[in-house]
């Protein structure tokens, strides 16, 4: 009783299992800060692991939400998103966050917001326009190309999943198929069954009316053949109704027995007693399948409905072949009397005529003849090549083919997406550096006066006040390294200037102020 419980809780443990490696592996960076350095990465580490934690529970059902926690740390640590510590997270995270997600909408509003918000954090926090392109890049690299990848990944495994559907599909419709053909062979049988039977128990039942009315025999006889026919009846009536009803069109023939052509057939019934007159019969052993079966057919149904209908009278037969047309008649003549009694009709045999002959690529006519009788006519193609109308219907394309296509379209498109789309960011982002140029070369420009003005040791906050509202964009080219231990910034000293103010900072003191450039 408890022995399956175990089995279903593996993929739970596992799934654990994987998710306990993972804050494993993002809290590496952060915890090995910790440990070689000092201060803020302590606190960076003990703040930063537990909500590493809370990410990771969240991935499975939350994986956006839990993709923002190390987009949240990151920030606020370093506005740009240059540090390290929390790389390994946005990477494994961003991955996942694809992976998992139904829909790209959420994550698509998610990377914007991000986006949009790195503008005022980096204009005002750090007072720096050139950090926003980088923090744009990092965003890229670190979570955006992951999270792309991830799809792919993610559609990729449904077209795997859609192919092994398909695949099972298919093998469980072949499955139906064969047992489909199974049945229609097996009522094919059946249809012959009826066929022939039904042809031979008719004129049984014709030969035994024939010998009844016979006045050589005396009362007995007489009785026992009259009994011999009622047999021959009931015997047709019970084989209509236990096989004719399993009659169905099959789309392979049976072939004509090759021992009975229509010459034989023809002579069968006239030994029977039915009065039979044929003209040509010309030879059918070399007709193609469908025709030959249609030849047989008719020209049996048509002299066993005569028999029972129109028992005593003359039956014409004529078969002739005229070119590419095969012309098959059979015209008998008016009754003289009822049909025999005990003989049943099953009222079908001329639809399954015309179905013949129509998927032969012929026409059948049927009605009564002037002089009272009842003919049927046939004319049948004779030519190779000749395909039946229901076979030349074209088939609509499937389920299961739309579905892999469909899935084959899908994983394209992820994959023009995971490679178009990072160009085009990375397009854009340096497209943002020409307005980024202009503004930050006009707004970081320090005045000469002020510079002046600022004497070493003044505290931080005093000289931030008196400074532009930007920095410029890094040390002017030729100007020499910034001193250890000292945090450097650097204005403008004009538009579009290659000298630059340096001002360096230690304890949030002034600790140096120097002019660097090209031209010093």
């Amino acid at each position: 009783m408890g022995g399956p419980e175990p089995m279903r809780g593996v993929p739970g443990r596992l799934s654990r299992l994987f998710d306990l490696g993972l804050w494993l592996t993002v809290c590496v960076p952060p915890v090995t800060a910790a440990v070689s350095l000092q201060g803020r990465d302590v606190m960076t580490a003990a703040v930063g692991v537990p909500l590493l934690g809370a990410a990771v529970a969240l991935s499975r059902r939350w994986p956006l939400a839990a993709l923002a926690v190390p987009v949240a740390l990151s920030l606020a640590l370093d506005t740009r998103m240059s540090t390290p510590l929390y790389w390994t997270a946005l990477v494994l995270l961003g991955y996942l966050a694809g992976q998992r997600m139904a829909s790209a909408r959420p994550a698509l509003w998610f990377f914007g917001a991000v986006a949009t918000a790195g503008l005022p954090l980096c204009a005002l926090v750090l007072r720096d326009l050139w950090a926003w392109p980088m923090q744009l890049l990092t965003l890229l690299l670190t979570v955006g190309l992951p999270w792309l990848l991830g799809r792919y990944r993610r559609q990729y495994a449904e077209l795997v999943g859609t192919g092994w559907r398909l695949a099972d599909r298919l093998e469980r419709e072949q499955q139906a198929v064969a047992d489909r053909a199974r049945i229609r062979e097996r009522a094919r049988i059946a249809g012959d069954m009826h066929d022939s039977l039904g042809h031979d128990l008719t004129l049984i039942a014709v030969r035994a009316g024939a010998l009844e009315l016979d006045p050589g025999l005396d009362a007995r006889q007489q009785a026992a053949v009259g009994e011999l026919r009622e047999a021959a009846g009931a015997a047709t009536e019970r084989l209509r109704e236990i096989i004719g009803v399993l009659r169905t069109d099959d789309e392979r023939p049976p072939r004509v027995p090759s021992a009975e052509n229509a010459e034989a057939l023809v002579e069968r019934v006239r030994d029977s007693g039915v009065t039979v007159t044929s003209e040509r019969l010309d030879d059918t052993d070399d007709l193609p399948p469908m025709v030959g079966l249609a030849v047989h057919r008719v020209l049996q149904e048509a002299l066993t409905n005569a028999a029972k209908h129109a028992p005593g009278t003359a039956v014409h037969v004529r078969l002739v072949r005229d070119g590419a047309i095969l012309g098959l008649s059979v015209v008998n003549d008016p009754a003289t009397v009822a049909p025999l009694p005990g003989v049943a009709s099953g009222g079908s045999g001329l639809v399954g005529l015309d179905e013949r002959v129509r998927l032969a690529g012929g026409t059948l006519r049927t009605g009564s003849t002037p002089e009272g009788g009842f003919e049927v006519v046939a004319e049948l193609p004779i030519t190779g090549g000749t395909t039946p109308r229901a076979a030349t219907r074209s088939s609509p394309p499937t389920v299961s083919a739309g579905e892999l296509a469909r899935a084959r379209r899908q994983v394209r498109r992820r994959l023009v997406q995971a490679i178009v789309v990072p160009l085009a960011v990375l397009a854009g982002i340096f497209l943002l550096m020409i307005p980024i140029s202009f503004v930050s070369s006009s707004f970081s420009v320090l005045d000469r006066d002020r510079y002046e003005q600022l004497e070493v040791g003044d505290a931080r906050g005093d000289v931030r006040s008196r400074l532009p509202a930007f920095t410029k964009d890094g040390p002017p080219d030729n100007a020499p390294p910034p001193p250890g231990g000292e945090d450097c910034v650097y204005y403008s000293t004009r538009t579009a200037s290659t000298d630059a103010y340096r001002l360096c900072f230690a304890d949030d003191r002034l600790v140096s102020k120097a002019i660097v450039g090209g031209s010093r």
